[in-house]
């Protein structure tokens, strides 16, 4: 496979690109915990093998004070001690929702995380999934260059 990118996100089509940019912002701003995000961030770009959003990704967490255990076990975060039932309502839902043709998304997940979230954080938490789960689609479908990024400062 080429490292080239194949398609200019960006160029082709800026309000587009703006468009998901904004969205991204907001469900960044939604009051959600920023260490919570990111990993569920990484796990949705772990399930789509999106390259550049795990290397992105697991530098923002790392860049929020998040431990390399934590960040190695991610992919494995059932059989591990290392996170909390919160976290794992989280990492449940966002499994079922970026695997949503094989799970439809199951009422015990939701019930789950209903338990560890107000209705108005887990609905901000459904956007959040969504919103990586478009990002990988684009990143891996316009093939952006992996390995280059650095933390952004509003992490």
């Amino acid at each position: 496979m080429s490292d080239a990118p194949r398609l200019d996100l960006y160029t082709s089509w800026p309000e587009g690109y703006k468009a998901m940019a904004a969205f991204d912002r907001v469900v960044a701003d939604s009051g959600l915990d920023k260490g919570l995000l990111e990993l569920v961030k990484m796990r949705c770009s772990q399930i789509n093998e999106c390259a550049y959003c795990i290397d992105m990704h697991s530098k923002d967490a790392r860049a929020l004070g998040e431990s390399e255990q934590r960040l190695y076990a991610l992919s494995g975060w059932r059989e591990t001690p290392f996170f909390t039932d919160q976290e794992r309502a989280a990492l449940a839902l966002a499994e079922a929702i970026t695997l949503v043709s094989q799970t439809h998304v199951p009422d015990d997940v939701v019930e789950e995380a209903r338990r560890h979230f107000p209705e108005d954080e887990l609905v901000k938490l459904v956007f959040a999934i969504t919103v990586i789960n478009s990002w990988n689609r684009l990143a891996i479908t316009s093939r952006l260059p992996v390995g280059d990024y650095e933390p952004r400062a509003r992490v």
